[in-house]
């Protein structure tokens, strides 16, 4: 086989070039649907995945830790999901940890065993890990709380992390001292070397962090074995999988594109990338290769932690939103703060993730309110600014700009098809979805998963 181009070579590429681009778009194999959040997080992903991944041949996580929580309802028992991709549940079909996630395995481990006593089996045979993921160790859980301890006594505010350790770890990843699975599976005895010296690294920072270095690299060769069997070289994985058969791929985001670390409200965001493109980076996919980009968002918003929050409400509202929704953070169990839905900030999200279709949950919620707004601009010194500022200063001083609609005053909790919800809730939808400018597909009226109502 000829290793050099001849004329006629030259000829047929030139030729396939200008017949387009088009045909090779449609011969770039699988495409894959990924799974978004379109506020801060917490907007209820883990349910559009689990109706997705139904269907679904591979579920992948791309990014994060087990900072994120996904609590999905199936026969009425409630799953909670923190590394492990939420389309586990789904028998027929494989989970993929990429390598943008960062991995703390006796979490893993713990998650896996804690819902298999709830019902899950068999959830090791269906899960593949990458190789090139890192891990996070108990030293960076600790190193997470020893910081937020330090910016607390230094700056009079923490960024509010969920103290899992992610943050240490993806900073072990940038700075070339982290270590992945494919270290862990390989010589140990160089793993244990590099493990040492990391320890020591982090110890000269933090002078009183201690490590039980023999216990944990005992600890560690142990969940090695354990994790063996299900690792796999994640980017042939996925090459495989997108130009092998026609596969139904779905990625599942974590957190979401307000606390995405180069577009979220940096500081207050996570460590990792959970806009689209965290999807190539975090699995090794091609951008020719994203197809449907559904984004989530409440039809209210939440945050947890600190950061400037413009349509929050501490008041009475803001209180009915809290209790009506439950809303405590998966992770953290800590309060979620509340208020109005923001569209400036979903318009942003869908300006970064180019959204081909949104799903609005919680609606339900909103059913006792007299009256709901909704913040579609906001002005700083009197006049509409037309982007989202990236300085947080200057997003604590925005005013909102609201519109008003009429509370529908009715239980939407058992709609299942567009009619069966009140003409002023199909107003408020339809509102919300031609000020994005992106259809909404489905409408979340309850915890389960026969309360998604697909609109098309």
């Amino acid at each position: 086989m000829s290793l050099t181009w001849s004329a006629k070579d030259h000829k047929n590429a030139n030729q396939a070039a200008a017949t387009g681009q088009k045909r090779s778009r449609n011969d770039a194999g699988n495409k894959v649907t990924v799974v978004l959040g379109a506020q801060w997080g917490d907007e209820g992903k883990g349910k559009v995945v689990d109706l997705l991944a139904t269907e679904a041949d591979f579920v992948c996580r791309c990014q994060g830790g087990n900072n994120a929580g996904h609590t999905v309802v199936v026969d009425g028992k409630e799953y909670d999901f923190h590394l492990l991709p939420s389309g586990i549940i789904n028998t027929k079909s494989i989970s993929l940890i990429g390598n943008g996630v960062v991995i703390h395995l006796p979490g893993l481990f713990e998650e896996g065993d804690k819902n298999e006593k709830k019902g899950l089996k068999g959830w090791e045979k269906r899960l593949i890990v990458s190789d090139r993921a890192h891990l996070v160790f108990d030293f960076h859980q600790v190193v997470d709380g020893l910081q937020e301890t330090e910016r607390q006594a230094q700056e009079g505010k923490n960024i509010g992390t969920t103290k899992k350790g992610i943050g240490p770890a993806y900073s072990s990843k940038a700075s070339r001292t982290g270590l992945r699975v494919c270290d862990l599976l390989g010589d140990f005895k160089d793993f244990s070397t590099r493990f040492k010296n990391l320890v020591r690294q982090y110890q000269s920072m933090y002078p009183s962090l201690t490590v039980d270095v023999e216990d944990q690299l005992k600890k560690l060769k142990e969940y090695s074995e354990r994790l063996r069997p299900m690792v796999r070289d994640g980017v042939y994985y996925m090459y495989e999988a997108l130009h092998g058969p026609p596969k139904k791929i779905l990625v599942e985001g974590a957190n979401a594109a307000l606390l995405d670390i180069d577009f979220g409200t940096y500081p207050f965001v996570t460590s990792s990338n959970c806009t689209v493109g965290g999807a190539c980076t975090g699995l090794g996919i091609p951008p020719l290769n994203i197809g449907d980009v559904f984004g989530v968002a409440k039809a209210y918003t939440t945050r947890v932690g600190i950061g400037a929050f413009p349509t929050e409400q501490l008041n009475a509202v803001g209180e009915l939103l809290q209790t009506r929704g439950h809303e405590v953070g998966v992770t953290t169990g800590r309060k979620r703060r509340c208020g109005w839905l923001d569209l400036v900030i979903v318009r942003y999200a869908h300006m970064i993730n180019g959204f081909t279709a949104i799903a609005l949950t919680k609606l339900d919620i909103l059913d006792v309110l007299d009256e709901i707004k909704v913040g579609v601009a906001y002005k700083l010194n009197g006049k509409r600014i037309p982007h989202f500022p990236a300085n947080m200063d200057v997003l604590q001083k925005v005013e909102v700009e609201y519109e008003t609609f009429p509370g529908w005053k009715t239980d939407t909790s058992a709609a299942r098809k567009w009619n069966d919800l009140p003409a002023k809730a199909q107003n408020y939808i339809r509102f919300i979805e031609n000020h994005i400018g992106v259809p909404i597909k489905w409408v979340g009226v309850g915890k389960s998963r026969e309360c998604m109502i697909q609109m098309f």
